[in-house]
């Protein structure tokens, strides 16, 4: 929990204009950055599950704009609060280990917004539309027929 406070904290204190994307209070979000950073180091040494991993989080963040200045910001800020704290242990082989897991997951995410989030949007539209048409039929099968209502009608 103190080290998803920790680069929580780190990350705002880099860029605060990013706090406005989250919505979710500060401990919540902590907890999650530590989930998801967990979740994805858990996987490395299999592709597949990375993948499966990574896609699952960008799905997630499809309501977030992230762009490249973003995951640039999130990537250095993470790494220099490890490197901080770590010091000496922080070796430049896990600097540029986690550096380029970071631009792995900032990329994949960007990707999945850029390539998904205009078909979710379609299918979604498409829903509504449809549910539309189906509410609407059932609306004029349903509904008082106004020629057979008054004399003579059944009403």
């Amino acid at each position: 929990e103190a080290a998803g406070e920790a680069i929580y904290a780190a990350l705002f204190d880099s860029a605060p204009s990013l706090q406005s994307l989250f919505k979710t209070p500060r401990s919540v979000m902590a907890m999650r950055f530590m989930n998801g950073l967990n979740s994805i180091i858990s996987v490395l040494q299999s592709p597949s599950q990375l993948k499966i991993t990574v896609e699952t989080l960008g799905f997630q963040h499809l309501d977030l704009e992230v762009t490249v200045p973003r995951v640039v910001i999130f990537r250095d800020a993470i790494i220099d609060l490890f490197d901080m704290e770590m010091g000496a242990r922080f070796t430049s082989k896990a600097k540029a280990g986690f550096r380029a897991m970071l631009n792995y997951v900032g990329g994949a995410y960007i990707y999945i917004r850029r390539e998904y989030a205009v078909r979710i949007r379609t299918i979604m539209t498409s829903w509504k539309t449809a549910t539309n048409k189906v509410d609407d039929m059932l609306e004029d099968e349903f509904a008082p027929d106004a020629e057979g209502e008054g004399e003579g009608g059944e009403g």
